[in-house]
């Protein structure tokens, strides 16, 4: 069992808070990649949750209390629990979920959804720090990033933030980061992606 699973069990095991349903949880970053895609663990420091309308206020702060930075589940696991704001990661309008139901079945208090992994692709090509295209090219490697479908989830992303005031800034790197994944790890010619007309 991997050490995100584990550590998913841990704050089931420790919830110990009455509510009369099981709170749906979405993961993104790298411990949906490593939940989709079990051949594949790697070291994390955060298990990273999607803030939804279902996270509310004090659901958050009982993930935190329970698996946060000061938790005892952090210092066995050495892996906190991050919610990470709608709006901040770059995704399409309708991101991809998928139901963990093998996992969730072993949980009392919560069902686990994980991003797709085209989707996770995407949101990397953001941050592009060296651990975001090790996750990359795992993931290419794996065979879980056909071109096609990577281009098309990027396009409806660059729909969704080209009306951000940040996307002057960011929307000609995270292209030339696609261009780099397509020229450096699928090995296929680069797109070209339009930019919003008022960039």
């Amino acid at each position: 069992m991997s050490s995100i699973t584990e550590f998913f069990l841990d704050i089931d095991t420790e919830w110990r808070w009455p509510t009369p349903d099981r709170h749906r949880l979405y993961l993104i970053g790298s411990a949906a990649l490593m939940l989709a895609e079990r051949r594949y663990d790697r070291g994390t420091k955060d298990g990273d949750v999607f803030e939804t309308k279902e996270v509310t206020p004090e659901l958050r702060a009982r993930l935190v209390e329970i698996a946060g930075p000061k938790s005892e589940i952090y210092e066995r696991r050495r892996i906190y629990i991050d919610i990470v704001a709608n709006g901040v990661p770059f995704l399409p309008h309708a991101p991809k979920w998928s139901p963990l139901w093998d996992i969730s079945r072993l949980l009392s208090h919560f069902e686990l959804y994980v991003l797709d992994v085209v989707d996770v692709v995407v949101s990397k090509l953001k941050p592009f720090r060296p651990r975001d295209r090790d996750d990359i090219q795992a993931m290419v490697d794996y065979g879980h990033v056909p071109h096609e479908r990577l281009v098309e989830r990027f396009r409806a992303a660059v729909d969704e933030w080209s009306g951000d005031a940040r996307a002057e800034e960011f929307l000609p790197i995270v292209v030339d980061n696609l261009h780099r994944v397509e020229r450096d790890m699928l090995v296929v010619p680069e797109t070209e992606i339009e930019h919003p007309r008022w960039i």
